[in-house]
């Protein structure tokens, strides 16, 4: 039950913080990919900020908890290829999950149509690819 409420509050804190940087508005996101027009460089300053933030956690915790680390092959050809995919569906969506399950409680009907369609392909893929995450 610990583990489930952490986990829950994680995940409100993140959605408050994709809410708070206006990265659950997809227009950021394609502004942010758009490098030969008008290019918005805000996604990379909150992903900047996520990496200190994750930087000083990942310092902090790695000698007292154990911390995934090289005990398999990690670049494959699955990950490479669910990269691919993940990029062209977060250009051409403008959403990943996180803000695009945030952007359920607008509600906003490009969320109402791609988290479904995200959920089918999460389902595809456990089932055709054997993904088991």
């Amino acid at each position: 039950m610990k583990k489930a409420v952490l986990i829950f509050l994680a995940g409100l804190l993140f959605g408050a913080g994709l809410a708070l940087s206006g990265m659950t508005d997809p227009s950021r996101v394609v502004g942010f990919l758009d490098l030969a027009g008008q290019w918005d460089p805000t996604l990379a300053f909150v992903m900047g900020g996520a990496l200190i933030v994750f930087s000083a956690g990942y310092f902090l915790l790695r000698k007292k908890c154990h911390l995934p680390g090289n005990e398999s092959d990690p670049v494959s050809k699955k990950l490479i290829f669910g990269a691919i995919l993940f990029g062209i569906g977060w250009g051409l969506g403008g959403f990943c999950p996180g803000p695009a399950i945030a952007n359920l409680a607008a509600p906003r009907i490009e969320a109402l149509i791609f988290v479904p369609m995200m959920a089918v392909g999460m389902f595809l893929a456990q089932r055709i690819c054997g993904v088991d995450r």
